[in-house]
C-alpha cells in the first residue's frame, strides 16, 4: 500500500498545503545522500584479516593484513591507523611491522611490561628504513597504500601482533570490536568482525599447504560524505568550437569569507604567511577563488580530425599545504571505448557496468608526473587523448564530447550544470533553463494546485 500526500494536503488550509508543499520541495531538493557505495567501484573496500597463526601460553601471535581492494582510492601519507576495542582485558605485548601510538596504564605488571595495556590501541605502520629484525612481509610504507587498479603490489599492508590475556583455544578467544579505520582523516566505517574459514598459506617450496589457527575479517567501506564536509575537486570545461569557457560552479567546494579560509596568489611573502597558517597538514589551505576547490580539472576539446578528435585535460592543484602523490582521476565518457592513444599519463579501462567500456582511470607516470605539486608555478599535471569516432554514436551537439563524472583520488568532483557547456554555433537560440527556473516552476505548479 502506497503513502499519498494528498488526503494530507486536502485536509489542512490551502495556505498551510502551500507552505508544505514549499518545503518538501525544498528537502528533495537539498537531500545529499551518505551512502558509501560508490557505482563507479561497486566492490571496492578495505577489507582486514586477522590470522592467529600460533599460541603462547597466554594468548596468540596473529599477522593482521590490510588489502585495499579498492579500484582508484589510495590510502596517501602521513598514512593509515587501525583501531579497536578488545572484547576482553587483552594486552599486546610485541609487534613487529608496527607500534601502538600509546603504551597506555600498564603499572600492574611486574618486570616484562607490554607494548600496549590499552582497552582501545591505536595502530600505525613503521616507516621505511626500519630495521629488519622490526619489519615483516608488506610492511614499513609509513601507512601509503596504492589503489588496486593503479598498483596491486603495493595494495597491501601487514604487521604482526602478539596477544596476551586473550584465551588459547578457538572457544576462548574473543575477537575485538568497533574497528575504526582511519585513512589518514575519516570516512571510513568498518563492519564486525566475523569469524571466516582458516586463512591457507602455500610454503616457499610450493608443495606444502599450512592453515592459520583462526581466522576473521572486518570489511571497511568509504564515504566521501563522512570523509569532509565539502567536495574537494570541480571541472571546468572549454572546447575549440566556442570562446565561451565554462568555469568551475561557484562555491562549489565552499564560499570566500564563508568559514572558509584562502590565500591570495599575489600575497607579498607568500611562502612565509602559508607556514605560519596552520600545522594541521589534512586541512587544505587554498588559494582564493570563485570555486574555493582544492583540486580543478579542466576537460577542453582541443581539435577535430577526420577520423579523430583531441581531448587536453589539465588537472591543477590550488591547495598550499599540499603535494599530491600517486594523484589518479577516473573519468567517464562513451568514447573511452575508442581511445586510441594517450600522451604522458598511464591508462586503465574500468568496467563498473559489465561490457560497457565507458570508464577510465588516469594516473601520472613514475618518477616524471605522478607527483602534483602544491599550488604555484608547478602545481599542474596535463596530457591529451585521442579518441577515434564511431560514426553511430560520434557528435559534438548537445555537450556530448564532455565527460559524464570525474572523479580526482576516489572523490567526485563538482560538474558545471549541463545548460552551461559549449554548444556549437550553428546549435542557434539556446534557451536557457537553470535550476532557479525549474525549482519556481514547480512551486508555480504546486500553487496552482492546491489552489484549484
Amino acid at each position: 500500500m502506497g503513502f499519498s500526500l494528498i488526503p494530507i494536503l486536502r485536509s489542512l488550509p490551502k495556505a498551510s498545503s502551500v507552505i508544505l508543499l514549499f518545503l518538501l520541495l525544498l528537502i528533495c531538493t537539498c537531500f545529499t545522500s551518505t551512502e558509501a557505495y560508490d557505482p563507479l567501484d561497486p566492490n571496492g573496500n578495505i577489507t582486514i584479516k586477522w590470522d592467529i597463526i600460533s599460541w603462547t601460553p597466554d594468548g596468540y601471535v596473529a599477522v593482521v593484513t590490510m588489502n585495499n581492494f579498492q579500484q582508484y582510492r589510495h590510502i596517501p601519507a602521513p598514512g593509515w591507523s587501525l583501531g579497536w576495542t578488545w572484547a576482553k582485558k587483552e594486552v599486546i605485548w610485541s609487534m613487529m611491522g608496527s607500534q601502538a601510538t600509546e603504551q597506555g596504564d600498564c603499572s600492574k605488571f611486574k618486570g616484562n611490561v607490554p607494548h600496549c595495556c590499552k582497552k582501545d590501541p591505536t595502530i600505525v605502520d613503521l616507516l621505511p628504513g626500519t630495521p629488519y629484525n622490526q619489519q615483516i612481509a608488506n610492511c614499513c610504507k609509513g601507512g601509503v597504500l596504492s589503489s588496486w587498479a593503479q598498483d596491486p603490489t603495493n595494495a597491501v599492508a601487514s604487521f604482526q601482533v602478539s596477544v596476551g590475556r586473550a584465551g588459547t583455544t578457538n572457544k576462548t578467544v574473543k575477537v575485538p570490536k568497533n574497528f575504526t579505520l582511519k585513512a589518514p582523516g575519516p570516512g571510513y566505517t568498518c563492519g564486525p568482525a566475523k569469524v571466516v574459514r582458516p586463512t591457507q598459506f602455500l610454503q616457499a617450496d610450493k608443495r606444502r599447504v599450512t592453515q592459520a589457527l583462526m581466522t576473521w575479517n572486518v570489511t571497511c567501506t568509504y564515504s566521501q560524505f563522512l570523509a569532509q564536509k565539502n567536495p574537494t575537486c570541480c571541472v571546468s570545461l572549454s572546447s575549440f568550437y566556442n570562446d565561451t569557457i565554462v568555469p568551475c560552479p561557484t562555491c562549489s567546494c565552499g564560499c570566500k569569507g564563508n568559514s572558509s579560509s584562502c590565500v591570495e596568489a599575489d600575497t607579498p611573502h607568500l611562502e612565509q604567511v602559508v607556514s605560519g597558517s596552520g600545522k594541521n597538514s589534512l586541512t587544505p589551505l587554498v588559494q582564493c577563488t570563485s570555486h574555493m576547490c582544492p583540486i580543478r580539472v579542466h576537460w577542453h576539446v582541443k581539435l577535430n580530425y577526420k577520423e579523430y578528435w583531441r581531448v587536453k585535460v589539465t588537472i591543477t592543484n590550488f591547495n598550499y599545504r599540499q603535494n599530491y602523490s600517486e594523484w589518479n582521476l577516473v573519468v567517464q565518457h562513451p568514447n573511452f571505448d575508442n581511445l586510441t592513444q594517450l600522451f604522458s599519463f598511464n591508462y586503465k579501462s574500468l568496467t563498473p557496468y559489465g561490457a560497457i567500456n565507458d570508464t577510465a582511470m588516469l594516473w601520472g607516470v613514475k618518477f616524471y608526473n605522478d607527483l602534483l605539486n602544491q599550488a604555484g608555478e608547478f602545481g599542474n599535471v596535463q596530457s591529451e587523448l585521442l579518441f577515434r569516432k564511431d560514426k553511430s554514436t560520434f557528435t559534438f551537439e548537445k555537450g556530448w564530447a564532455f565527460p559524464r563524472r570525474i572523479y580526482f583520488n576516489g572523490d567526485n568532483c563538482v560538474m558545471p550544470p549541463p545548460d552551461a557547456y559549449p554548444w556549437l554555433p550553428s546549435a542557434g537560440s539556446r534557451q536557457e533553463v537553470s535550476l532557479l527556473a525549474l525549482m519556481m516552476a514547480c512551486l508555480i505548479s504546486l500553487v496552482l494546485y492546491a489552489f484549484a
